[in-house]
């Protein structure tokens, strides 16, 4: 995997390492994109070659992606009924405290 970005000003597309950080005009390519990538006439792409100081992801990292994703595409909760007595839900979780009827 790749992150592209644009410089405009020096008409140069840089290709390099995965971005850890999401960056409003940067593109992350699959492998065999990164590889066919072209610029426009009068344009350079500039390769920088991956740090190789830098670890593959490992299982844990892969598995933490996954839950993230899950966690993010699951539908929003709904918010909490109101209390039997009227009084709006208490934020701070699911138990809430019942008063005695008298």
């Amino acid at each position: 995997m790749s992150t592209l970005t644009y410089n405009y000003a020096d008409q140069a597309a840089v290709l390099g390492p995965l971005a850890v950080y999401a960056e409003p005009h940067s593109y992350d390519l699959c492998d065999q994109h990164a590889s066919r990538l072209s610029a426009p006439v009068g344009w350079e792409v500039v390769r920088l070659a991956p740090d190789q100081g830098v670890r593959p992801p490992s299982h844990d990292d892969l598995e933490a992606l996954a839950d993230a994703v899950r966690e993010a595409a699951a539908p929003p909760r709904r918010p909490a009924p109101p209390a039997p007595d009227g009084e709006p839900p208490r934020r701070g979780g699911h138990l809430r405290v019942m008063r005695d009827q008298p």
